[in-house]
């Protein structure tokens, strides 16, 4: 992307300076394109970029959607060009090819074609998720039943876990090109689904392959049990994993640079099951990391509290939820908002997703004894002016963690617990006193993941006023009418309906009253109607707030969140 269209969009109003060079700094990055994140850190939209470039070049804006390209045309361009530049050859017209691209002035590409194809180029305007599209329409997602055929045969043959099996041969098997080409293809095709997790699982007479995308977990495909070995070890060899020994738990990590500079952390795990070794990847993608507080799922009114607490000098923030709920996501946007060049920010993490720039992050080692408790008494001779725990484990943690919070560091960290109130009986609980959690605690946050419903296949639907009323909608607003979406299903979206995911927000601010009824050891549930009266918005009220919006459904709200019941008068006011 020439930097020409950037200063086209500032002097044409449509982005600040400012907001350009932000764009620029992410581009680097990420190795995308500007117009890419220009639209992702939201300074613009597609529809008003596209519109003001071809008003601005004088050219020809198509919609993809729309076309039917014929594959005589498509073809002139080699794959990899097409894939390279992110263009889309249109029609030819006598000698001259109309191309679709997002970059008028890539001169660059436009020689190549020219170039390669021999005839003239034409310019035309297209949106950057057009043309996604197309490209995934075109050469799509992973044909498995292909990249299968190369093994030979499809018979079924089970392996017995107790089957003696030399090393010798498993090392050959990992380095057959089609044992590397399928470990590829599914590496390749889970990151095109922008899925978190891949589970690699072995049965009796069943070998099975599953993606978890928005939370979910979906079968991708069924491989030959005769594989399992040959696949399960070429993932040990990329993760410098010992292949002969399968009766261990092991971690290991792969590094993967993907097409565009995108780089990919995985994490992978090795488990001895009853018929082999079962393995699960976690995938980290770190130009996917978002960091912007404001588009995390944040009401206002929960992220003006969630902001004031992490900006003040000294005291505890504690982020709650199961594994998956998206807490590291909250913590890594609330230091990045933190992190400036006079503050010292030091992190204990179990294991480090992602690198931040600027900030000094130690992985935590529990066999050599460098667990969170003693990262944080060596935190506390660092000058530390902010600190941030993986996770508070055990009363050693809390108590150091609230002798930091104490002594003027403002300390971060994250609790498994089921909303923001039960957390101070899981302190509690814990062995720590009472008033030393209400002089050091200043916000609790609890927080899910719900999926968002997909953009392209979005449609309003129709829902009984009883459904609504029995989720906790008012009444009142249900009899005025309360406006229900669902996604119908689309290649898009895999025909889930769903595309995406966003959090919801429980944030209990620990004023005077909640500090009153904590030392005079009042219940969970009085703490959590005392925190709704005074303005905070539980799980279900922000998931209802949501679906309102038309961003979630009904079903995601049913699946994510607790009921609520017992706060009926409140919760009817508080929505």
């Amino acid at each position: 992307m020439e930097p020409r269209i950037g200063e086209f969009l500032v002097r044409g109003g449509i982005v600040t300076r400012e907001q350009l060079n932000a764009a620029l700094e992410k581009e680097k990055t990420n190795g995308s394109h500007l117009v890419q994140e220009l639209v992702r850190l939201g300074f613009t939209t597609e529809e008003q970029l596209t519109e003001f470039l071809a008003k601005q070049f004088g050219i020809e804006r198509v919609e993809l959607a729309d076309l039917d390209i014929p594959d005589a045309v498509f073809n002139l361009i080699p794959p990899d060009l097409i894939q390279k530049h992110q263009i889309i050859p249109v029609k030819l017209v006598g000698t001259a090819l109309t191309v679709a691209m997002t970059d008028p002035t890539n001169l660059i590409a436009i020689n190549e074609i020219k170039f390669i194809t021999g005839y003239g180029v034409k310019a035309a305007l297209a949106s950057a998720s057009a043309i996604k599209k197309v490209l995934e329409k075109r050469f799509g997602s992973v044909s498995y039943d292909e990249v299968l055929k190369k093994f030979g045969g499809n018979e079924m043959e089970v392996i017995r876990d107790d089957e003696e099996i030399s090393l010798k041969e498993l090392q050959d098997a990992t380095n057959e090109a089609p044992v590397v080409t399928l470990v590829n293809a599914i590496l390749s095709d889970a990151a095109k689904r922008l899925a978190s997790d891949i589970h690699i699982e072995p049965y009796e007479k069943v070998f099975r392959i599953r993606f978890r995308v928005d939370g979910v977990l979906q079968e991708i495909m069924t491989p030959p049990p005769k594989l399992k070995n040959a696949l399960i070890s070429r993932l040990k060899v990329m993760s410098n994993l010992d292949i002969a020994e399968r009766r261990l738990t092991q971690d290991g990590r792969i590094k993967l640079k993907m097409g565009g500079n995108q780089e990919l952390d995985i994490r992978v795990s090795v488990l001895p099951t009853l018929f082999g070794e079962k393995i699960v990847m976690r995938l980290l993608d770190k130009s996917n990391l978002q960091l912007d507080m404001a588009k995390l799922g944040f009401d206002p009114g929960a992220l003006k509290d969630f902001k004031e607490a992490i900006y003040k000098p000294y005291g505890m923030i504690l982020i709650t939820g199961p594994t998956g709920s998206g807490k590291s996501t909250t913590l890594y946007s609330a230091l990045s908002e933190l992190n400036k060049p006079d503050v010292n920010i030091s992190t204990a993490e179990d294991p480090v997703e992602y690198n931040l720039m600027g900030i000094n992050q130690v992985q935590v080692r529990d066999e050599i004894g460098l667990n969170f408790a003693a990262c944080l008494r060596s935190f506390l001779r660092q000058d530390p002016d902010i600190i941030m725990v993986g996770e508070i484990r055990d009363l050693e943690t809390a108590q150091i963690g609230v002798k930091a919070a104490l002594t003027g560091h403002l300390v971060l960290s994250t609790l498994h617990t089921n909303d923001a109130p039960s957390t101070v009986d899981r302190l509690i609980n814990m062995g720590l006193e009472t008033f030393l959690l209400t002089s050091s605690i200043n916000l609790i946050v609890a927080q899910r993941l719900v999926r968002k419903i997909c953009a392209g296949c979005k449609a309003p639907v129709e829902v009984s006023p009883e459904a609504l009323t029995n989720i906790g909608v008012d009444p009142a607003e249900v009899s005025m009418g309360f406006p229900t979406f669902k996604g119908q299903g689309c290649p898009a979206c895999n025909q889930t309906g769903y595309r995406g995911r966003i959090a919801l927000y429980e944030v209990m601010v620990l004023h005077e009253a909640l500090k009153e009824l904590i030392l005079r050891g009042a219940s969970a549930a009085d703490l959590k109607r005392e925190a709704v009266k005074a303005g905070m918005s539980t799980l279900r009220m922000s998931a209802i707030k949501k679906v309102r919006e038309g961003m979630t459904t009904i079903e995601e709200t049913v699946r994510v969140t607790d009921s609520d019941k017992g706060f009926g008068s409140v919760f009817s006011l508080s929505i």
